[in-house]
């Protein structure tokens, strides 16, 4: 049984270890069912410290393939991950490639194996934003669609993919496996001095992390969030670890010099030392769609700049307030919960550090019958 996994963004990463690291015991456990499981990194996030650094921190091996696409158009970016995953499929020819998330990364290459016959499985499915003006949500919907099997994180995903036509027998509730490395990686985040490298006490910051095109690419935009944060940090100290593209324009709207002494600006920082910061932080500002998985998990109050998520559980039962794009609409609750009186929230169903244990096992049921028996996971 040979298996590609695809990675391309740091969303990316978080989901792939565990998978890696089940299939690894799976296939060391079980002799008679060999598994050779191999990465492809497409290069879509190019940046070290937005790649390769979650690798080792993750503890994977180094991608065996690496396509070096770096970035461009959406159309740009599509076909060149298509023409060089092709190349990879050809000389490999594996049984099943797994895609995550929703990135560029994700469709090109489902589609590039599913037009050679190749089984893709794709994780993180059925969430939907009901926004096709978010590249995302065309990636989610088509990625699904040509999907053979479909691992779902929260049961919004099961009544999306049901409501489009979806075989129910393609559909698997397995829970979160970006939570999984959270999980696993727990003594490490706590053990991080992430915080003392800033001088920060826990529960005494904000953190902010702003990235999607619709909040940062449009200068009246941009300059109303960086007053959002101004105000925020009079509060609570503001750290914002910035992303490449926020920080580029900043610097060609010259706004970066509005942004006030209580703002702790750094460059993007590895996944143990953003998860820390963000475990000691009283709120979370953001615009990512993982972030409100992850506040949600470790209990801490997020406020998501946008009018729509494909998260829906975090919002319902975590602790995510969906707010909008504006920013005036994000003040009340910014004080709400700096005033102590944010939501609580609950940890989802299946969301228990087990879901890439649960993913191998349905491969392996459906791909090598008999090999999971033995109980393998216990």
């Amino acid at each position: 049984m040979k298996i590609i996994s695809v990675v391309g963004a740091r969303p990316n990463f978080m989901k792939v270890a565990p998978l890696h690291k089940a299939l690894k015991r799976f296939s060391t456990l079980n002799s008679r069912f060999p598994i050779e499981h191999l990465t492809c990194h497409t290069g879509q996030h190019y940046d070290d410290k937005m790649s390769k650094i979650f690798f080792e921190e993750l503890e994977m091996p180094q991608p065996d393939y690496y396509l070096g696409v770096g970035s461009g158009s959406h159309a740009e970016q599509t076909g060149k991950v298509m023409i060089e995953f092709e190349k990879v499929l050809n000389k490999e020819k594996p049984d099943l490639i797994v895609v995550v998330g929703d990135v560029n990364s994700t469709i090109a290459c489902a589609l590039t194996a599913a037009k050679m016959g190749i089984k893709v499985a794709h994780v993180e499915a059925g969430l939907r934003s009901f926004d096709r003006r978010m590249p995302e949500e065309i990636n989610r919907i088509l990625t699904d669609s040509i999907s053979d099997f479909l691992f779902v994180t929260e049961k919004s995903g099961i009544e999306n993919l049901s409501k489009e036509g979806i075989e129910a027998s393609k559909i698997f509730f397995v829970g979160n496996v970006m939570i999984d490395s959270l999980v696993t990686y727990r003594s490490k985040i706590i053990n991080s001095n992430a915080l003392s490298k800033l001088n920060l006490q826990s529960g005494n910051y904000c953190l902010i992390t702003l990235h999607r095109p619709s909040n940062v690419d449009d200068k009246e935009k941009l300059q109303e969030l960086i007053e959002l944060i101004n105000e925020v940090s009079e509060v609570k100290k503001a750290i914002f670890p910035m992303h490449p593209r926020t920080r580029s324009n900043l610097e060609r709207f010259n706004l970066m010099r509005l942004l006030n002494h209580n703002t702790v600006i750094t460059e993007p920082v590895g996944y143990i030392d953003f998860i820390s910061l963000m475990n000691g932080s009283s709120l979370v500002l953001t615009d990512s769609g993982g972030v409100q998985e992850e506040t949600t998990y470790l209990g801490i109050p997020c406020i998501t700049l946008r009018d729509t998520t494909e998260r829906p559980v975090t919002v319902e039962l975590g602790t995510n307030y969906l707010v909008g794009e504006e920013p005036a609409k994000a003040r009340k609750y910014i004080y709400e919960i700096l005033a102590g009186k944010g939501k609580k929230g609950r940890i989802p169903d299946l969301w228990d550090g087990k879901a890439a244990e649960r993913i191998v096992r349905v491969l392996m049921e459906r791909l090598c019958p008999g090999s999971t028996e033995i109980g393998l996971f216990g």
